[in-house]
């Protein structure tokens, strides 16, 4: 266990991010889970936005890869694009 006020600090904050990062990540994947299985163009339009900047804003805060964010973004509009 932590031998110092500031290691227990840091277990403090650390598991603090860990629950913001988990609810935010979580709310995306739900995000993108729901705009995969929209069969509706108009909606998945409606969406896509919402979506990439929810991924934007995980890439610019370090929750996940820029890259990955990025290839996500990818992924989402091509199934938009397919949409019929």
């Amino acid at each position: 266990m932590a031998n110092h006020k500031s290691a227990e600090k840091r277990i403090r904050e650390t598991e603090t991010r860990r629950l913001h990062n988990r609810y935010y990540a979580k709310t995306t994947r739900n995000a993108l889970k729901a705009l995969r299985n929209t069969t509706n163009k108009a909606e998945a339009i409606e969406m896509l936005p919402k979506v990439s900047s929810m991924l934007d804003k995980l890439a610019k805060k370090h929750i996940i890869h820029r890259n990955k964010a990025a290839n996500l973004k990818s992924s989402i509009q091509k199934h938009v694009n397919a949409l019929q």
